[in-house]
């Protein structure tokens, strides 16, 4: 893959729970591209993720949200995971962190159960999205339209359903993240 992310820094923002392929995948997609790659998360320390309902690996913690600013970061990354979105979206910092990458315009994507956490931040009101299937009544009752497809991309937003979307998924991502912000990314 060529370096067309080269010099761009992306935040991935997970917390225990998080589906570890929705990390790793998108994270070596990232890397591959050039780009350098920071774990956020609510805690310091390590992260446990999850291979479905089973315990996998942990990761190190690069940075807590509280302590990151989106101005250090040119994207966004939102694995899923059921647990990860849900503790996330509970964490004020988490929501503001997401949010503040929509104020300022920036590439966002998320996988799976990731958007729940944009609902929280209350970025999704006239946007058009995919997610896991559970997540769809939550997602209109947020203002926006799902559609079930296995990527889709709405002004500077990048979102699959499942680990099966995510060839297609790492593409759109690293694409939409070299194409810089984008005018019509809003919160």
């Amino acid at each position: 893959m060529s370096a067309v992310l080269e010099g761009k820094r992306i935040a991935f923002l997970a917390t225990d729970g998080v589906e570890e392929v929705e990390y790793t995948r998108p994270r070596q997609a990232v890397i591959d591209a050039g780009g350098t790659v920071e774990l956020v998360s609510i805690k310091s320390g390590e992260i446990q993720a999850m291979e479905h309902m089973d315990k996998s690996k942990t990761y190190p913690v690069d940075k807590v949200v509280g302590d990151a600013s989106e101005q250090e970061y040119d994207a966004l990354v939102l694995p899923g995971g059921v647990a990860n979105p849900d503790f996330l979206r509970a964490d004020p910092d988490a929501v503001r962190f997401v949010r503040s990458f929509f104020d300022a315009h920036k590439p966002v994507a998320a996988i799976c159960h990731g958007p729940w956490t944009l609902v929280e931040a209350g970025v999704v009101d006239g946007r058009t999205l995919t997610s896991w299937p559970s997540l769809r009544t939550d997602l209109a009752n947020a203002g926006a339209t799902w559609v079930d497809e296995e990527v889709y991309v709405d002004n500077g937003l990048v979102t699959s359903r499942n680990p099966d979307d995510l060839p297609a998924f790492c593409e759109k991502m690293v694409e939409t993240i070299a194409e810089g912000p984008h005018v019509r990314q809003h919160a």
